[in-house]
Protein backbone atom coordinates (compact mmCIF):
# COMPACT_ATOMS: atom_id res chain seq x y z
CA UNK A 1 0.00 0.00 0.00
CA UNK A 2 1.42 3.28 -1.13
CA UNK A 3 -0.22 6.80 -1.41
CA UNK A 4 0.45 10.23 -1.66
CA UNK A 5 -1.29 13.25 -1.15
CA UNK A 6 -0.41 17.07 -1.44
CA UNK A 7 -2.49 19.32 0.66
CA UNK A 8 -1.78 22.86 -0.61
CA UNK A 9 0.60 24.71 1.02
CA UNK A 10 1.61 21.57 3.12
CA UNK A 11 5.37 22.36 4.45
CA UNK A 12 5.46 19.07 6.48
CA UNK A 13 5.77 15.36 5.24
CA UNK A 14 4.69 12.56 7.46
CA UNK A 15 5.36 8.95 6.26
CA UNK A 16 3.28 6.25 8.11
CA UNK A 17 4.03 3.08 8.11
CA UNK A 18 1.29 0.17 9.64
CA UNK A 19 0.26 -3.07 7.75
CA UNK A 20 -3.64 -2.05 8.82
CA UNK A 21 -4.72 -0.51 6.23
CA UNK A 22 -8.42 1.15 8.06
CA UNK A 23 -5.57 2.32 10.46
CA UNK A 24 -3.30 3.43 8.17
CA UNK A 25 -5.91 5.51 6.46
CA UNK A 26 -7.14 7.10 9.44
CA UNK A 27 -4.04 8.05 10.65
CA UNK A 28 -3.20 9.51 6.93
CA UNK A 29 -6.72 11.54 6.87
CA UNK A 30 -6.44 12.42 10.74
CA UNK A 31 -2.57 14.10 9.40
CA UNK A 32 -3.53 15.20 6.18
CA UNK A 33 -6.62 17.31 7.41
CA UNK A 34 -4.14 18.87 9.98
CA UNK A 35 -2.22 20.16 7.06
CA UNK A 36 0.56 17.56 6.33
CA UNK A 37 1.61 15.97 3.06
CA UNK A 38 1.26 11.85 3.63
CA UNK A 39 2.74 9.03 2.31
CA UNK A 40 1.48 5.60 3.69
CA UNK A 41 3.80 2.39 3.18
CA UNK A 42 2.53 -1.31 4.61
CA UNK A 43 5.32 -3.33 4.83
CA UNK A 44 9.24 -2.77 6.17
CA UNK A 45 11.15 -2.71 3.10
CA UNK A 46 8.54 -0.27 1.40
CA UNK A 47 8.63 1.83 4.19
CA UNK A 48 12.70 1.91 4.38
CA UNK A 49 12.54 2.55 0.30
CA UNK A 50 9.92 5.66 0.60
CA UNK A 51 11.77 7.42 3.74
CA UNK A 52 14.75 7.27 1.30
CA UNK A 53 13.20 8.51 -1.45
CA UNK A 54 10.80 10.77 -0.25
CA UNK A 55 12.41 12.45 2.90
CA UNK A 56 9.63 13.13 5.42
CA UNK A 57 10.15 15.17 8.30
CA UNK A 58 8.19 12.50 10.43
CA UNK A 59 7.71 8.46 10.46
CA UNK A 60 4.67 7.22 12.48
CA UNK A 61 5.95 3.89 12.60
CA UNK A 62 4.24 0.66 13.59
CA UNK A 63 6.48 -1.88 15.22
CA UNK A 64 4.98 -4.86 13.83
CA UNK A 65 4.89 -5.24 10.36
CA UNK A 66 5.93 -7.89 7.11
CA UNK A 67 9.20 -7.85 5.88
CA UNK A 68 11.12 -6.87 8.47
CA UNK A 69 9.71 -5.19 11.89
CA UNK A 70 9.26 -1.31 12.54
CA UNK A 71 12.57 -1.58 15.07
CA UNK A 72 14.32 -2.74 11.69
CA UNK A 73 13.20 -0.07 9.79
CA UNK A 74 13.79 2.82 12.17
CA UNK A 75 17.65 1.34 12.22
CA UNK A 76 17.78 1.16 8.65
CA UNK A 77 15.98 4.94 8.14
CA UNK A 78 18.16 6.63 11.14
CA UNK A 79 21.16 4.85 9.24
CA UNK A 80 20.42 7.02 6.54
CA UNK A 81 19.32 10.51 8.14
CA UNK A 82 18.42 11.22 11.13
CA UNK A 83 14.61 11.79 11.73
CA UNK A 84 11.98 12.03 14.14
CA UNK A 85 10.21 8.94 14.97
CA UNK A 86 6.72 8.30 16.82
CA UNK A 87 6.97 4.72 17.63
CA UNK A 88 3.30 3.01 17.89
CA UNK A 89 3.14 -0.67 19.33
CA UNK A 90 -0.02 -3.30 20.18
CA UNK A 91 1.68 -3.87 23.51
CA UNK A 92 2.03 -1.86 26.73
CA UNK A 93 5.40 -3.47 27.13
CA UNK A 94 8.08 -1.12 28.87
CA UNK A 95 10.97 -3.59 27.20
CA UNK A 96 9.51 -3.08 23.77
CA UNK A 97 9.55 1.12 24.06
CA UNK A 98 13.14 0.96 25.88
CA UNK A 99 14.19 -1.09 22.78
CA UNK A 100 12.41 1.25 20.68
CA UNK A 101 13.59 4.34 22.38
CA UNK A 102 17.04 2.48 22.15
CA UNK A 103 16.80 2.41 18.32
CA UNK A 104 16.09 6.09 17.93
CA UNK A 105 12.22 6.54 18.38
CA UNK A 106 11.49 9.38 19.69
CA UNK A 107 8.16 8.94 21.39
CA UNK A 108 5.62 5.84 21.39
CA UNK A 109 1.92 5.18 21.89
CA UNK A 110 -0.06 2.30 22.46
CA UNK A 111 -2.78 1.03 20.43
CA UNK A 112 -5.71 1.84 20.87
CA UNK A 113 -4.99 6.01 20.91
CA UNK A 114 -7.12 8.69 19.84
CA UNK A 115 -6.40 10.34 16.83
CA UNK A 116 -6.57 13.65 18.48
CA UNK A 117 -3.64 12.65 20.45
CA UNK A 118 -1.47 11.12 17.84
CA UNK A 119 -2.10 14.34 15.98
CA UNK A 120 -0.85 16.26 19.06
CA UNK A 121 2.49 14.12 19.14
CA UNK A 122 3.36 14.67 15.59
CA UNK A 123 3.06 19.01 16.27
CA UNK A 124 5.19 18.56 19.17
CA UNK A 125 8.00 16.58 17.51
CA UNK A 126 8.21 18.51 14.81
CA UNK A 127 8.59 21.77 16.64
CA UNK A 128 11.04 20.20 19.11
CA UNK A 129 13.35 19.12 15.47
CA UNK A 130 12.19 23.32 14.74
CA UNK A 131 13.77 23.81 17.75
CA UNK A 132 16.62 22.34 17.70
CA UNK A 133 17.28 23.82 13.89
CA UNK A 134 17.44 27.33 15.55
CA UNK A 135 19.61 26.23 18.49
CA UNK A 136 22.17 24.48 15.76
CA UNK A 137 22.52 27.72 14.07
CA UNK A 138 22.72 30.09 16.71
CA UNK A 139 26.46 30.97 18.29
CA UNK A 140 24.50 31.57 21.90
CA UNK A 141 23.62 27.78 22.19
CA UNK A 142 26.66 27.77 24.21
CA UNK A 143 28.08 24.45 25.92
CA UNK A 144 27.94 22.73 29.38
CA UNK A 145 30.37 20.74 31.05
CA UNK A 146 29.53 18.68 34.21
CA UNK A 147 32.64 16.60 35.26
CA UNK A 148 33.37 14.07 32.55
CA UNK A 149 29.90 15.00 30.85
CA UNK A 150 30.06 17.80 27.80
CA UNK A 151 27.06 19.21 26.11
CA UNK A 152 27.65 21.06 22.88
CA UNK A 153 23.66 23.14 22.14
CA UNK A 154 25.11 24.75 18.99
CA UNK A 155 25.66 21.64 17.65
CA UNK A 156 23.73 19.08 20.02
CA UNK A 157 26.30 16.97 21.10
CA UNK A 158 27.18 15.29 24.02
CA UNK A 159 30.27 13.74 24.74
CA UNK A 160 30.92 11.39 28.14
CA UNK A 161 35.16 10.94 28.56
CA UNK A 162 35.82 12.49 25.88
CA UNK A 163 33.47 10.49 23.60
CA UNK A 164 30.41 11.05 21.48
CA UNK A 165 27.18 9.70 22.58
CA UNK A 166 24.00 9.39 20.21
CA UNK A 167 21.26 10.90 21.27
CA UNK A 168 17.78 10.91 19.76
CA UNK A 169 16.55 15.20 20.00
CA UNK A 170 13.91 13.94 23.36
CA UNK A 171 16.82 11.95 24.50
CA UNK A 172 18.96 15.41 24.36
CA UNK A 173 16.22 18.20 24.99
CA UNK A 174 15.80 15.85 28.57
CA UNK A 175 19.38 16.12 29.39
CA UNK A 176 19.89 19.44 28.87
CA UNK A 177 16.46 20.18 30.81
CA UNK A 178 18.16 18.47 33.82
CA UNK A 179 21.61 19.55 33.07
CA UNK A 180 20.44 23.35 33.22
CA UNK A 181 19.52 22.35 37.38
CA UNK A 182 22.16 20.32 38.20
CA UNK A 183 21.06 18.55 41.45
CA UNK A 184 18.11 19.76 41.34
CA UNK A 185 14.99 17.83 41.38
CA UNK A 186 12.61 17.83 38.85
CA UNK A 187 8.73 16.61 38.74
CA UNK A 188 7.74 14.26 35.56
CA UNK A 189 4.85 16.89 35.57
CA UNK A 190 8.01 19.79 34.85
CA UNK A 191 9.55 17.83 32.03
CA UNK A 192 6.59 16.72 30.44
CA UNK A 193 5.88 20.77 29.92
CA UNK A 194 9.76 21.39 29.53
CA UNK A 195 10.28 18.27 26.94
CA UNK A 196 7.46 17.32 25.54
CA UNK A 197 5.61 20.33 25.99
CA UNK A 198 2.13 18.43 27.41
CA UNK A 199 0.08 20.72 29.39
CA UNK A 200 -1.23 17.76 31.43
CA UNK A 201 0.69 14.72 33.26
CA UNK A 202 -0.91 11.75 31.47
CA UNK A 203 2.50 11.14 29.84
CA UNK A 204 4.33 10.29 32.87
CA UNK A 205 5.28 6.60 31.56
CA UNK A 206 6.76 8.49 28.79
CA UNK A 207 9.43 10.32 30.92
CA UNK A 208 10.26 7.45 32.79
CA UNK A 209 10.62 5.45 29.62
CA UNK A 210 12.81 8.42 28.08
CA UNK A 211 14.98 8.32 31.39
CA UNK A 212 15.67 4.89 31.40
CA UNK A 213 17.05 5.20 27.61
CA UNK A 214 19.46 7.75 28.41
CA UNK A 215 20.63 6.26 31.51
CA UNK A 216 21.63 3.67 29.34
CA UNK A 217 23.43 5.96 26.81
CA UNK A 218 25.16 8.25 29.50
CA UNK A 219 25.51 6.05 32.74
CA UNK A 220 22.56 4.96 35.40
CA UNK A 221 24.38 6.67 38.01
CA UNK A 222 24.48 10.40 36.54
CA UNK A 223 20.41 10.60 36.58
CA UNK A 224 19.07 9.87 40.45
CA UNK A 225 15.02 8.73 40.66
CA UNK A 226 14.02 10.43 43.65
CA UNK A 227 10.37 8.17 44.08
CA UNK A 228 7.28 9.61 44.09
CA UNK A 229 8.43 12.66 42.61
CA UNK A 230 10.96 12.77 39.58
CA UNK A 231 14.78 13.26 38.30
CA UNK A 232 17.60 14.92 38.93
CA UNK A 233 21.39 14.90 37.27
CA UNK A 234 24.29 14.30 39.66
CA UNK A 235 27.18 16.11 39.55
CA UNK A 236 30.87 15.33 40.33
CA UNK A 237 31.64 16.50 43.84
CA UNK A 238 33.55 19.74 43.91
Amino acid sequence: MDSTQTTPGAQRRVLVVEDDPTIADAIAARLRAEGFQVRTAGDGPTAVDTAIAWQPDLLVLDVMLPGYDGLEVCRRVQAQRPVPVLMLTARDDETDMLVGLGVGADDYMTKPFSMRELAARVHVLLRRVERATIAAHSSRGGSLQLGDLEIDNSQRRVRVRGTDVHLTPTEFDLLVCLAQQPRAVLSREQLLAEVWDWADASGTRTVDSHVKALRRKIGAERIRTVHGVGYALETPAP
